[in-house]
């Protein structure tokens, strides 16, 4: 049976207040079919902004992100959008909004895969409780992924907590900041096994600085077992 890829990226794209231009040639760089972003533009209106960048990047936004943290999932237009929510999570009063994003897509004749954009928050004991309540949501799962920006490293509760329910697919990188890589805080984690991401892409050094102060991580998935057509 031939492998059926998936690719996931996800991004912390700075709310948009950055080069613009420049992130939609990253985003088209890495050719993603689900993009989880983070610190997308949330105030009224803002929609519009996203699903612009969405269009720019040949991709699709399922729109009301409003509540979730300034999470949400774009998609490639070619994959079966099964549900799409936002969702917000408690926080302390005077505190930024948080959430999180949730879609269930799939590749044609393949089941659906559940696909979750996090950000956690500044505090490691909120980040721990919000990360086991998106858990609590989207799991448990044959076909999970959950991807974003974590705000600790590998060695935080929270980081730690997903990882012993999912493993890490995306390579072990520094991802912030995007001028001078020291703390790897993006990743994706998923139930299903990555692939070997040769050819990987390559977007252009400065566009990367320029777009956002996050660089963006993706993994290939292999979604053969969710096949429901036999493919020789």
């Amino acid at each position: 049976m031939t492998r059926a890829a998936l690719r996931v990226a996800t991004w912390n794209v700075h709310d948009l207040k950055d080069d613009v231009e420049a992130a939609v040639r990253v985003v088209r760089a890495v050719d993603p079919d689900v993009l989880c972003l983070q610190e997308v533009p949330r105030r009224p209106f803002s929609g519009r902004r996203v699903a612009g960048f969405a269009q720019r990047c040949g991709l699709s936004f399922a729109g009301r992100h409003r509540g979730s943290g300034g999470t949400t999932v774009l998609t490639r237009a070619s994959l079966d959008l099964h549900d799409s929510r936002h969702e917000g999570l408690p926080v302390a009063p005077l505190q930024r909004e948080r959430g999180y994003a949730v879609a269930q897509v799939a590749l044609p004749g393949h089941r659906p895969l559940t696909v979750a954009s996090i950000h956690l928050g500044l505090d490691p004991v909120e980040r721990e409780h919000h990360l086991l309540q998106v858990l609590s949501d989207v799991g448990p799962s044959e076909a999970l992924v959950v991807a974003g920006d974590l705000n600790e490293v590998s060695t935080g509760r929270a980081w730690r907590a997903l990882a012993s329910r999912l493993p890490q697919v995306s390579p072990d990188r520094p991802t912030f900041s995007a001028r001078h890589p020291r703390m790897a805080i993006d990743a994706v984690f998923a139930s299903l096994p990555a692939l070997p991401d040769d050819p990987v892409p390559a977007p252009d050094p400065p566009d990367l600085i320029r777009a956002s102060d996050h660089l963006p991580m993706w993994a290939d998935l292999d979604v053969s077992r969710l096949a429901t057509v036999r493919r020789d």
